[in-house]
């Protein structure tokens, strides 16, 4: 149904530009073009200013009247520049003549003391001429760019796939667990939590936890323990931390090294670590997943302290707790055969 609705919103679009499109350049350029009445004689086209001046030419030759001709051309400064341009350019000495005579009562100094200038309205009639057709191509490109996005985007929509949403994955205590994307999608049952904290000065912090079921059966073991220091200096200055877990149905533990703000953006020291586990950058109520086979581990950083001193800021830990939370994915799990997952990771 929404997928309809933005399909008919996007049609209306379309049809709105289209049809402002045929109207300002089909009716409004073409069919209806607009048309200008009382227009000044300085606003005819050359050709008729030329008769219209050589014509107010011979009446001021006629009747010599020099305030209706002063009264003709107020509103029109660059005349006298015209008709000296029809005077240079005329062959009929008479009416050059009466061309002077005129320009002469207009400026006082006739064509001898005004220099023949490039007529400004043919100037600008071509600047404007040239304007509208930039005008115009800049519309039709600015409508080829709408309708070919109007296109893209409609395209997009109509191939994309439905939002699905996201599974439940169950709750703790009353709390929703955070599971990446990664994470198959299927319940599963809350087994444990744990909490361990590291104050400096614990130089020997190892913690692990054993993982079980209702039933007391051992499925596999999660921790926290130091992974690097700075320095040789004691009590340690520790700059990251291992988080792990061990699933007795994988053949493999997870770790990931969860760093100071120092050592995450220190290259060589991630550059280091990176042997160890995924670099993950330690930040307050940061929630670290770690996902084996059959369990899930969100280990929350809950409390996050750094130590002070000589090193560079925020490159150790004063104290840092973990918050430890396993989950098991529903379904029967038989024990893997390790020899053929074992095989398969040296064919690939």
């Amino acid at each position: 149904m929404e997928g309809n609705q933005g399909r008919y919103i996007l049609v209306g679009i379309i049809a709105f530009v289209v049809g402002w499109a045929i109207g300002l350049f089909l009716f409004g350029w073409v069919i209806w073009p607009v048309e200008y009445s009382g227009a000044k004689p300085h606003d005819l086209t050359e050709s008729h200013k030329e008769i219209y001046l050589v014509a107010m030419a011979d009446l001021y030759a006629y009747q010599g009247n020099q305030e209706r001709m002063q009264e003709t051309f107020s509103d029109w400064p660059e005349a006298d520049q015209e008709i000296c341009k029809l005077y240079s350019d005329t062959a009929d000495s008479d009416e050059a003549l009466r061309l002077d005579a005129l320009a002469r009562v207009l400026n006082g100094d006739g064509c001898e003391a005004v220099a023949a200038t490039p007529d400004g309205d043919e100037a600008g009639g071509g600047r404007g001429s040239l304007g509208y057709i930039a005008l115009i191509c800049g519309l039709l490109a600015i409508l080829a760019v709408v309708v070919v996005a109007i296109l893209v985007v409609w395209q997009r929509r109509g191939s994309g796939a439905p939002d699905e949403p996201p599974p439940d994955y169950g709750a703790v205590e009353g709390e929703t667990p955070y599971v990446e994307e990664a994470a198959i999608e299927q319940q599963v049952t809350p087994l444990a939590r744990f909490q361990t904290t590291y104050s400096r000065g614990h130089d020997t912090y190892d913690e692990s936890f054993s993982i079980e079921n209702a039933e007391g059966d051992f499925l596999g073991e999660c921790g926290v323990g130091l992974s690097e220091s700075l320095g040789a200096d004691v009590p340690r200055n520790v700059t990251a931390f291992e988080v792990w877990l061990f699933d007795k149905n994988d053949i493999r533990t997870v770790t990931k090294v969860v760093m100071s703000d120092h050592a995450f953006f220190d290259e060589a020291i991630k550059a280091k670590l990176a042997p160890k586990g995924d670099p993950v950058l330690a930040r307050p109520n940061e929630t670290i997943v770690l996902e084996t086979a059959t369990l899930i581990v969100n280990a929350s950083v809950t409390e996050l302290e750094y130590g002070t001193g000589a090193l560079p800021p925020q490159s150790f830990f004063e104290r840092f707790t973990v918050e430890l939370s396993a989950w098991n994915k529903e379904g029967e799990f038989d024990e893997p055969d390790v020899q053929e997952r074992v095989d398969d990771m040296l064919d690939f």
